[in-house]
């Protein structure tokens, strides 16, 4: 019986060492999660700015890509309190001279992924210099305005197919019905 109990009281014992393994484990994987979300900006390249109107899902340490080639990050993002836009501030690797009339456009992975800048470039002979302003812009566009353009479109179209509909239809006598009464 004695040896019954010391097998049990030994593996209760690894079963408790073994979770506390995993839950420290576990620990150490959330602190070095939250820890690497800070350092993912990379300032290495020039900077350049660009004004939006909604840069929604765009964040710090956001790709920018060009040719769908990642080319730099997003470093800085603030609100102009003068237009009510949103700044943001972007780095660009230094082989890469961008022509001055280049545009910025958010776009997004998929459907439902993280938003980068997409950079077109322009035909212009001169090249942006660092810390010089993207003129050309598009902000990021949101699935739920999306959804709610099309479902109100396919709205108003059944409602004015109803209605067309209801128009061509000829109207009831006044007196249909009538003859059943006394």
């Amino acid at each position: 019986m004695a040896s019954v109990t010391s097998v049990t009281a030994r593996r209760n014992s690894v079963e408790l060492i073994t979770g506390v393994v995993v839950l420290i484990a576990l620990a150490l994987m959330l602190v070095a999660a939250v820890v690497g979300e800070g350092r993912k900006t990379d300032s290495t390249g020039y900077p350049l700015h660009a004004s939006f109107s909604h840069i929604d899902g765009l964040g710090v340490g956001s790709d920018v890509r060009l040719a769908g080639v990642t080319v730099g990050q997003v470093v800085q993002e603030r609100v102009d309190p003068t237009t009510y836009k949103a700044e943001v501030t972007f780095t660009v690797r230094p082989d890469i001279k961008l022509p001055t009339d280049s545009a910025a456009i958010i776009t997004s992975d998929s459907l439902l992924g993280g938003k980068y800048i997409a950079l077109s470039p322009g035909g212009d002979d001169q090249t942006l210099k660092p810390n010089a302003m993207v003129n050309q812009t598009q902000g990021s566009i949101s699935l739920e305005q999306l959804l709610s353009k099309f479902i109100f479109s396919v709205t108003d179209t059944l409602t004015r197919a109803n209605k067309d509909a209801a128009k061509d239809q000829p109207a009831a006598p006044a007196d249909a019905g009538k003859g059943d009464l006394p």
